[in-house]
This record gives structure tokens, C-alpha cells and sequence, in this order.
């Protein structure tokens, strides 16, 4: 069993927590437009009987610091996306235009901007029980190998000490995500 191999997927693993981590707090309205706060809603089309992402179907773009445009690919699911998007409750009321919907971003209330800061401490605690989870796979493989004598004890002491020293290094980075993402979300 290669200890190596046992670390980096470890590390992958945690990799990859912190990365969802970083996605789910893009979802999250700072009171800025950003294509993340709409590009992943479940658009339900009735003409279709099926449900997409919205990314999927309409070219999401930012204009300016307080409006999303949302032009559908195809202009029979305005009313369907707009629909999804009203229910999605992000606070988004968005207008028809044409050939493509306009979404202003209102500003975020102080008691808001509150709730988003709860939210996202629970995002961030929720990538750490991801983080954890992915340091407790590598162990488990490391002390299997150990059991059925293909990893040393010495060997595994050294992958638990590394695999401890990974998951502190990338919970400091969810903990700098958070940190980053609170301050934009109280504007301090």
C-alpha cells in the first residue's frame, strides 16, 4: 500500500470539501449581482415536462452591480423561469424584457445581511463535517493497511500526523472563505 497515495487522496478529498465549500458561499447574496445567485435553480418547464438548471438553459450575465439578465435560449420558458426564479426565494423579483428578463438585486437589510452571516457559518461548519469525513476515509484505509500488515506502525503514525496537519491546513482555508464571505456580507 503506498503511503503517498494514501495522503493525496486524503488531501484530494479535502480538496474538494473546501471547494464546495467556496461554491455554496458564491450562492449566497452579498447585495452584489452575481451569475451564482441564479445559474443553479431548477427551472421546471411545462411545455417539456422536465426540469433544468438555468445555467443549462439562458445566458446569465451581470450588467451592472445591482441587476442579473437572464436571456432564456428559447423564449417559450420566460414564463417558466421566471416562475422558478420568483420561487426560488433569494429575494429576486424579475421583470420581463423583451426577449430576456431583468433581475435587480435589492439591497440586503441589515437583519438580512444577519441571516446570511448565520447561513454561512453553517456552510462553513457543514465543509468541515466534509473535511472531517474525508481525513476519516484516508484513516481508515491507512489503518487497514495496518491491520493486515502492509502499512508499519511507524508508517502510520507518519500518515496520521500528515493527514491531521492536511485537514488543519484546509479547515484554515474554510475558516478564511468564511471570514471573507462575512465581510462582504456586513460590508465591513
Amino acid at each position: 500500500m503506498d503511503i503517498k497515495k494514501i495522503i493525496n487522496d486524503g488531501t484530494l478529498g479535502m480538496k474538494k470539501a473546501v471547494e464546495w465549500t467556496v461554491n455554496e458561499f458564491n450562492s449566497l447574496h452579498t447585495g452584489k449581482a452575481s451569475p451564482q445567485m441564479v445559474e443553479n435553480i431548477q427551472v421546471h418547464i411545462e411545455s417539456y415536462g422536465m426540469t433544468q438548471r438555468l445555467k443549462d438553459m439562458a445566458a446569465i450575465t451581470t450588467p451592472d452591480a445591482r441587476s442579473i439578465v437572464v436571456q432564456p435560449f428559447d423564449k417559450a420558458v420566460m414564463d417558466d423561469i421566471r416562475k422558478a426564479i420568483q420561487s426560488a426565494n433569494i429575494g429576486i423579483n424579475p421583470v420581463p424584457q423583451g426577449n430576456f428578463l431583468r433581475c435587480p438585486v435589492p439591497e440586503l437589510s441589515g437583519e438580512r445581511r444577519q441571516e446570511m452571516v448565520k447561513v454561512s457559518h453553517r456552510m462553513a461548519e457543514e465543509g468541515k463535517v466534509r473535511l472531517r469525513n474525508a481525513r476519516r476515509d484516508a484513516l481508515e484505509i491507512a489503518k487497514k493497511g495496518n491491520k493486515d500488515k502492509v502499512v508499519t506502525d511507524d508508517d502510520l503514525k507518519r500518515i496520521e500526523k500528515e493527514i491531521q496537519t492536511q485537514t488543519d491546513n484546509w479547515a484554515k482555508e474554510i475558516d478564511k472563505a468564511l471570514k471573507t464571505k462575512e465581510s462582504e456580507l456586513t460590508g465591513n
